[in-house]
């Protein structure tokens, strides 16, 4: 949609025309359960160095595109169409409606502006090809043809949405070499059961340590949530490629800390002042101003210490057991959701096969891309969208440039 509607907007000055072909019955699938919903938009990170840093090795190939249309131009993209933004933790970005079809709405009057051309339920099957460019496009028995095409078909996440790697074999086709897809962003599930029974309850600030055969491997802090399956929430979607990385040669597990700013002598003192001033509440009732009520039978259980006893009464060495379970909770890797419930997936096209001042591929002159379709790793945040957006700017205007120049 940001592709579509930047040519048109740029093509007005050649007569440019734009078509959107789209597979699904309506635009926008995706983009609508993006965030829970809500659509992280990008992430508040203005640097541009600091950006690029969030996408690894490969962020380098995004300073180009980045500069042409970075997060500022997004903000303001989106603020001057009437669409409120608040920054949340971890600089994430969302409407202030809290609803992804606040986007949409943005994008979909962008396109209407410019006059695209949308057809729905158009699945394109492949390129007609004519003295080795594209001629091209089939959908069905018809082919459509035009001076550019920008492909923006996304990776294999969520294929309820139409993402389907439908492009990877028409591209491998044409000489791009395409890495095939993995998911990245995606909810671990967890042997133990005591997991399952706290569904639903989001925890901010612990910690995760990532172990291999009991080896210490990484460890990060963060917001995790608690499914009927396992483990998800921001951190947890952001180790995840690690960790299924360890899981598949050997036995991963997971450690819970649920107070990492504290050391284990400070927790004992923490959990001494609570029971202080609740010396004559039982155990089970003693844990409120410590963890979230749902957890609270959970550690009670995990204990081993008697739901009844009243805490005065608790040894110190059962105390200090709690405190030490407290930082180390342990769990088991029971494997992992697949495409169907990744955020993103890695995998796509080489990087080195396209200019990213153009969005313009190497082997095809009149060949774009933009978006999910490109072999980029990102952890959650906004980040994924803003490659849509900034990839979707510069390939929409510099097609038309191209299109323009040739005539």
């Amino acid at each position: 949609m940001v592709a579509a509607g930047r040519a048109a907007e740029a093509g007005k000055a050649c007569g440019a025309r734009v078509l959107l072909l789209e597979k699904n019955e309506r635009l926008g699938k995706k983009l609508l359960i993006t965030g829970g919903g809500r659509c992280n938009v990008t992430n508040a990170e203005y640097d541009t160095r600091k950006l690029v840093a969030k996408y690894g090795d490969k962020g380098k190939f995004l300073y180009s595109v980045f500069a042409q249309f970075g997060v500022k131009e997004t903000l303001e993209f989106f603020e001057q169409r009437g669409m409120a933004v608040k920054v949340e933790a971890e600089q994430r970005v969302f409407p202030v409606s809290n609803s992804a079809q606040s986007v949409y709405d943005v994008l979909e009057n962008y396109i209407k502006e410019g006059g695209v051309e949308v057809r729905v339920n158009a699945a394109v099957s492949g390129f007609k090809m004519n003295n080795g460019k594209i001629a091209g496009v089939h959908v069905g028995k018809e082919v459509f043809t035009a001076a550019a095409y920008i492909i923006t078909t996304g990776g294999k996440s969520r294929p309820e949405t139409g993402s389907t790697g439908d492009a990877y074999p028409w591209l491998t086709a044409l000489g791009h070499n395409v890495s095939e897809s993995d998911p990245q962003l995606v909810p671990i599930k967890i042997k133990e059961d005591w997991v399952k029974e706290m569904q639903g309850l989001p925890l901010k600030d612990v910690r995760i340590t990532v172990f291999d055969g009991g080896v210490r491997q990484f460890a990060d802090t963060g917001k995790i949530l608690f499914t009927h399956f396992g483990l998800s929430g921001p951190l947890i979607l952001n180790m995840s490629k690690d960790i299924n990385e360890l899981h598949k040669y050997g036995t991963a597990s997971l450690s819970l800390d649920l107070f990492p700013s504290l050391n284990h002598q400070e927790l004992d003192v923490k959990i001494q002042d609570v029971w202080k001033n609740e010396q004559n509440k039982k155990f089970k009732n003693s844990l409120s101003r410590l963890v979230p009520p749902k957890m609270a039978p959970v550690l009670v259980r995990l204990s081993g210490i008697e739901e009844d006893l009243f805490v005065n009464k608790v040894s110190r060495e059962k105390r200090l057991a709690l405190g030490k379970l407290m930082k180390d909770m342990r769990m088991s890797v029971d494997g992992f959701l697949g495409n169907e419930k990744a955020i993103v997936t890695s995998g796509g096209v080489n990087l080195e096969e396209v200019d990213f001042k153009t969005m313009r591929s190497i082997l095809q002159p009149n060949l774009y891309f933009a978006g999910d379709i490109l072999d980029f790793e990102r952890p959650s945040g906004g980040f994924s969208l803003q490659i849509c957006w900034s990839t979707g700017k510069v390939a929409g205007e510099c097609a038309v440039k191209a299109v323009d120049n040739s005539n």
